[in-house]
């Protein structure tokens, strides 16, 4: 044996070691759709057996209700196949040979040789990032109570020490002062909170790492610590980092096929622990199910607008959401019970940082209607509302459908 056949013997052998033994799922499919290869992790993920998956379509792994769109999509790769990274901002889900569903990112990849076409794919289970991200939405309460407190506790010392018309003018000039402020905050914000989340959902995915029954007490500590950190913040985060994304221009629309009446129960039911006892969120959709849209404004909408309504509707109130897919328009009904905003200041509801005087006592950031009026403008939508005090208000968005070969495979 030669020093280059002996070479090529030791490159086969690292390769099919690195393909045997990483952490990593790996599949290879070929142009049908049928799996070729499965490493053992990607046996392990999914909870089949060795040799199971072999000669399977790669559709056996997608929940029932995608199958369908995968087809599609898979084929449309196979026309145009190109390299995709982990985190492309896709919301994906596996299916387990039980059925049961979880998170995974897929990076994909794709080779031919004299037996045809292959797509490659590596596939990591994010159930434990995903938990961290949910954790993150339900933090706010103590943050937006500080801020809330020390807003108040300024205006009433300005109060206080400009009664006159010129001291008064000054304190105009303070409260303009304090608005570019919070302006400035919001930029702040995006980036300062952004690295200690970063080691929040890093410590999460290190969590996984202590498996023995004597490390449990190490598990519990970092979970403990994890959700100490995460409670102290959500909502008040999520307002301003949008906001300051938007207000810097750095936002792009992500277009993906949504199932519109899925995918918005699923946006009401995160909002489950924010609702106030005995309120209850009747949702109807009328029209196709499908319609394509970028899945983070559509959701950033729905929460912002729905949690409004809750925080401004008493106990034991319903708020009704619908959506209506009329040809290639989506519309968005909100309707609450609850206070309603006054008329005189109905014309500043979508300004930054503006809250109504019937709601002062009510905690909000007052970004949540500017974010989603931005949102809107920036999928070329239309947003309107109607209010009574003491009956409601009802907020009406219409989003255009956007063209198809935009969306992401």
């Amino acid at each position: 044996m030669n020093i280059l056949e002996e070479n090529n013997i030791i490159k086969m052998e690292s390769l099919n070691a690195l393909f045997e033994h990483t952490t990593e799922g790996i599949i290879i499919a070929n142009q049908a759709g049928e799996i070729v290869r499965a490493n053992p992790s990607s046996q392990r993920l999914f909870g089949y057996t060795k040799g199971e998956l072999i000669g399977q379509k790669i559709e056996v792994l997608v929940p029932n209700k995608f199958k369908h769109t995968h087809e599609m999509h898979r084929e449309g790769y196979n026309k145009k196949p190109h390299s995709r990274s982990m985190g492309k901002a896709l919301d994906l889900n596996g299916k387990r040979k039980n059925g049961t569903e979880f998170p995974i990112e897929i990076s994909l990849s794709h080779y031919k040789n004299e037996n045809g076409f292959f797509v490659i794919a590596f596939i990591i289970d994010i159930s434990e990032r995903k938990q961290a991200e949910e954790n993150v939405k339900r933090i706010n309460a103590e943050l937006e109570l500080k801020v809330e407190e020390r807003t108040k506790i300024l205006k009433e010392t300005l109060f206080f020490f400009f009664s006159s018309k010129d001291e008064l003018s000054k304190a105009l000039e303070k409260e303009k002062d304090l608005n570019d402020m919070k302006s400035r905050f919001v930029t702040m914000a995006s980036h300062e909170f952004r690295t200690p989340l970063s080691t929040i959902l890093s410590s999460v995915s290190l969590i996984g790492k202590y498996k023995t029954s004597d490390e449990e007490d190490k598990r519990h500590k970092h979970v403990d610590r994890i959700k100490s950190a995460v409670s102290n913040m959500t909502l008040i985060l999520n307002d301003f980092l949008s906001a300051g994304k938007l207000e810097e221009g750095k936002i792009s629309i992500t277009l993906v096929s949504i199932n519109i009446p899925d995918y918005v129960n699923e946006c009401i039911n995160e909002l489950s622990n924010f609702l106030k006892p005995g309120q209850k969120v009747n949702y109807t959709h009328t029209g196709g199910p499908d319609f394509v849209c970028d899945k983070q404004f559509l959701k950033n909408i729905i929460i912002n607008l729905v949690s409004n309504s809750s925080k401004f509707s008493s106990e034991n109130k319903v708020i009704e959401v619908q959506t209506n897919h009329i040809k290639s328009e989506l519309q968005i009904i909100v309707k609450d019970h609850g206070m309603g905003i006054p008329v005189d200041e109905q014309k500043n509801l979508f300004e930054r940082f503006f809250r109504a005087k019937n709601a002062l006592n009510i905690q909000g950031t007052g970004l949540g209607l500017s974010i989603v009026a931005k949102y809107v403008e920036v999928l070329n939508g239309t947003i309107s509302f109607e209010s009574e005090l003491n009956i409601g208000t009802k907020f009406t968005i219409k989003l255009p459908l956007h063209h198809e070969d935009n969306i992401i495979n």
